[in-house]
């Protein structure tokens, strides 16, 4: 490989720029009192990263259903973890509580009060992952950027 203008001398090899991996763009632990806040504070990292309109605001409600099932059945508090790596957000929600083994994802009957937190939030994204830990449930939901121009894949 040449340098334009200059024939037979050769480019110096220069190593890719390190891109970082999941680079957090909110960690924060939470209680009922921080829901709201916590919320709003979501919206504007989700949007800062480059996510907007309905695709964004479809993303914070699944992420809100997730921390207050964290609040209502997990414990009482839990911890939000917002990444992005590359082009996807990430978002992991874990609770303390002792749970139940099989939690349900299915919408439950129109009678049935409650209950349709995970519901929403996977129907939201499409992406909801649950995983029971030693010390609680930890639910993840992902949301991919928008390629230039377009609308975010799903």
């Amino acid at each position: 490989m040449s340098d334009a203008g200059e024939p037979g001398r050769s480019r110096p090899y220069r190593p890719p720029l390190a891109v970082p991996r999941d680079p957090v763009l909110l960690a924060r632990s939470f209680t009922a009192a921080t829901v709201t806040e916590l919320r709003h504070l979501l919206a504007v990292r989700v949007a800062a990263a480059g996510l907007a309109g309905d695709p964004a605001d479809d993303f914070v409600l699944a992420v809100h259903e997730l921390v207050t099932n964290a609040v209502r059945h997990g414990g009482g508090t839990g911890h939000l973890q917002l990444a992005c790596n590359g082009d996807v957000i990430h978002c992991t929600v874990t609770d303390h509580g002792t749970g139940q083994d099989d939690v349900a994802v299915d919408l439950p009957e129109s009678d049935v009060p409650g209950g349709r937190g995970l519901w929403l939030a996977h129907h939201l994204t499409g992406t909801l992952v649950l995983q029971r830990r030693p010390g609680g449930l930890a639910a993840t939901v992902t949301v991919h950027l928008p390629g230039p121009g377009g609308p975010p894949r799903g």
